[in-house]
């Protein structure tokens, strides 16, 4: 097994950086926005990215919420005992832009499944996508996020690994061959 980096920590900041500036272009003051975090690894992104927004570009109220799609995933009960995460939703999405914040779109499964998941907290006005890594010919869904922080061309036996400081103690991403 051999891994190659494929972001270091600056990169990444650099990325996030520009995430947030193309969030801010589109929603501006966020009233009608909300971010939501798929559980579990795009909750760092989401925090990273609400911090970023409220320090260095002063926007006041962000509603963040962090979405656990395990029940309604469709591979579900299929023999892999999935673990549950936790849904943390303190806003209803009714009428809400939502951006759906995940750190890597691959088949786009985990999205089909925040979609379904989100209608429990009501019906948004619109939803995008945001997502670090982009695996872009690995898709079984026809879902394209609308924010994307890097492109990534990997076969199928290649898997990206995305690390946060928050939870693995340093921010890189790598691609890994089996």
């Amino acid at each position: 097994m051999s891994q190659k980096v494929l972001l270091t920590s600056k990169e990444i900041n650099i990325i996030l950086h520009r995430l947030a500036c193309q969030l801010l272009e589109n929603h501006l003051d966020f009233k009608d926005t909300a971010l939501v975090g798929i559980q579990p690894r795009g909750v760092f992104l989401a925090e990273r990215l609400a911090k970023i927004l409220k320090t260095e570009y002063k926007v006041k109220d962000i509603a963040l919420g962090f979405l656990d799609i395990t029940f309604f995933r469709d591979d579900f009960g299929r023999g892999e005992i999935l673990k549950a995460n936790t849904t943390k939703m303190d806003f209803l999405v009714e009428d809400k832009k939502v951006v759906f914040i995940d750190d890597v779109l691959y088949t786009g499964r985990s999205i089909r499944a925040a979609l379904t998941a989100i209608q429990s907290f009501g019906r948004p006005k619109s939803i995008e996508l945001l997502t670090l890594i982009d695996r872009r010919f690995s898709r079984h869904l026809p879902i394209q996020p609308n924010y994307r922080g890097r492109q990534v061309d990997a076969i199928n036996k290649e898997k990206v690994k995305v690390m946060w400081e928050e939870n693995d103690g340093e921010d890189i991403v790598y691609l890994v061959s089996k």
